[in-house]
């Protein structure tokens, strides 16, 4: 289901931490990361480092912002 929300492990600078996040966003992520050549745990990473505020908000304004600049559009689903 597109709208379920899953809690999420992911490593950053060596620690492991969790987040909550809708599967289109998690979706939306790994293809950026796979575009970018680099691992999600390294997108997820640099988002965090720039991040203020919470990490899931981040994560789902960051896949927003990519839409926007048009990075992603709506062709790129599958």
């Amino acid at each position: 289901m597109p709208g379920l929300i899953r809690k999420r492990s992911v490593v950053i600078a060596g620690h492991p931490t969790s987040l909550t996040l809708e599967e289109a966003f998690w979706e939306d992520l790994r293809e950026i990361a796979r575009r970018r050549g680099t691992s999600l745990n390294a997108l997820v990473g640099a988002i965090d480092a720039e991040r203020r505020g919470n990490l899931s908000s981040a994560l789902r304004l960051f896949v927003l912002d990519c839409y926007r600049r048009g990075e992603l559009g709506p062709q790129h689903r599958r």
